[in-house]
């Protein structure tokens, strides 16, 4: 096994599942320290070298994505969304929204489930899943068209809508310039 695969290996979907949850509350109180629990819980079992480096990773990105919120004052959950992506973290990128579309209503809603699919076709490029890709890209780039005049200006949406209708397997930076 070359990386951390959630969909064919259970206890990498048990670690991605529990880091995630346990920072969607980190993120609140701005302080790692439960991920960090749960990072050390898992590490203490002398993982396989692929788990160990996945935790690794994980924990190195949620660091800089909390120094990133921090420092500018990050409130509003699409920010801390980008953020997020910004680091690759799509699985998180889901994990934060899903709440704040769940209790959403009207542009807001759909535009919160637009992300939540986007990062869904960087998920799905991720198993080799070209058809499940598309189908989430071309579902997100619907939404989000149909209500560009309601996308927050801190989303580079052009930048994105390219890279969802090519399918295209890097991902754009959102908060840079980048890409």
């Amino acid at each position: 096994m070359k990386h951390c695969n959630p969909f064919t290996n259970r206890l990498c979907r048990d670690i991605r599942n529990d880091l995630s949850r346990a920072l969607m509350s980190s993120l609140n109180q701005l302080d790692l320290t439960a991920v960090q629990k749960i990072a050390d819980t898992y590490l203490a079992t002398n993982p396989g070298s692929v788990h160990k480096q996945y935790i690794l990773d994980r924990m190195e990105a949620y660091t800089r994505v909390l120094q990133r919120i921090s420092s500018e004052t990050i409130t509003d959950p699409l920010s801390r969304s980008l953020f997020l992506w910004d680091e690759e973290l799509f699985f998180e990128v889901h994990e934060l929204l899903e709440h704040e579309w769940m209790n959403s209503k009207g542009a807001t809603k759909l535009i919160f489930q637009a992300m939540i699919r986007a990062a869904g076709m960087y998920i799905q490029l991720d198993r080799n899943n070209t058809k499940g890709a598309t189908s989430m890209a071309a579902k997100a780039v619907e939404a989000f068209e149909s209500n560009r005049s309601k996308v927050p200006d801190i989303l580079n949406l052009d930048r994105l809508l390219k890279k969802l209708r090519n399918v295209d397997h890097v991902p754009p930076q959102l908060t840079g310039k980048n890409s």
